[in-house]
């Protein structure tokens, strides 16, 4: 949607409103205060099943638009785990990701919310890794009781980077500098105004193995690889599914229909048990590949979702693939 759209689709709401042609609750942009509520998309039984779509940069960041603020991806999926633990008729759990990972910290807080959810309910957690589901994405499907993989999903990338701007280079283009008072020789480590000397390089190597360490034990705690194929997986290496099931990252490849079966199956839950999701908004014609929790005719003008965190990635530990920084 191109900004005079935007302009001329808010004059003629306004328009609407003055001349008392809309209806008094119209909502232009979308209220993330709202309650979330669920939706049921198919079934009858009064058995249910809910999916949460785990979707973009894993952050505890709220997410700003010039129009709107979103809650962040930790914020929504630790809300619809809260709301699930209320609910006794929840018989399983389906995680849909499709993100290439986010922060370190953060990955982590997710991979433990939803293994304290598990372990305190009882209750079934089946991940269907989508499109991407890459580092921390993985990450946080290794909460689970059974990853299932889309045949088309790319997975693995099991690893960590340091990321921080360097723009010393352009500085001295430009004939500016940057002069910092420091208590220690190493205060300044990572510092964008100057070149990394090799002592620092090798103390930030020495702390992205030391983080990596975390993820690669919890890898094998989680899916007991072999050696040979832990030793691949520890190389950061990307995976077609098919590739991800042979060295053993996944248990099935298998599209959502069938993750919703398998789901009934693990949980004991009737195989029309109803399928639901917890929504701000109600769409017509809904279904689960819907990953929308929220109706959104403005912010998608201002938000540029995972592009612009990636434009705007701060110096810190990801877990992330993410080629363009490597």
């Amino acid at each position: 949607m191109k900004i005079s759209h935007l302009i001329f689709s808010l004059y003629v709401a306004c328009a609407l409103l003055l001349a008392g042609c809309a209806p008094a609750n119209i909502t232009l942009f979308p209220r993330y205060s709202d309650p979330l509520e669920e939706q049921v998309l198919q079934g009858t039984h009064q058995d249910k099943i809910l999916v949460i779509s785990i979707q973009g940069f894993i952050s505890s960041t709220p997410r700003e638009g010039m129009l709107t603020t979103k809650p962040s991806l930790v914020q929504e999926v630790v809300a619809h785990l809260d709301m699930a633990r209320r609910d006794p008729l929840i018989r399983a759990v389906i995680l849909t990701v499709d993100t290439p990972g986010g922060t370190t910290v953060d990955s982590d807080i997710l991979y433990h919310e939803i293994e304290r959810f598990r372990l305190e309910t009882g209750t079934p957690v089946v991940v269907s890794l989508m499109g991407m589901a890459t580092s921390g994405g993985y990450y946080i499907s290794l909460a689970s009781d059974l990853i299932t993989a889309h045949p088309a999903t790319i997975t693995g990338s099991v690893g960590t980077i340091f990321i921080r701007p360097k723009v010393h280079g352009l500085m001295e283009k430009l004939g500016l500098e940057a002069q910092v008072t420091r208590s220690g020789s190493l205060k300044d480590m990572g510092s964008p105004f100057r070149p990394e000397l090799p002592a620092e390089q090798e103390l930030i190597q020495q702390m992205v193995d030391d983080v990596n360490g975390f993820f690669l034990e919890l890898v094998q705690q989680r899916r007991r690889l072999s050696a040979e194929h832990m030793a691949d997986v520890a190389s950061a290496r990307i995976y077609t599914a098919s590739q991800a099931l042979e060295v053993g990252l996944i248990d099935e490849v298998l599209h959502f229909p069938r993750v919703l079966t398998r789901a009934a199956e693990i949980s004991g839950a009737s195989p029309d048990a109803r399928v639901v999701v917890y929504r701000r908004s109600a769409y017509a014609n809904d279904n689960v590949y819907n990953t929308m929790t929220n109706s959104a005719p403005g912010p998608a003008l201002v938000d540029f979702g995972f592009v612009g965190h990636m434009a705007s990635l701060k110096s810190g530990f990801y877990y992330l693939w993410a080629p363009q920084y490597e």
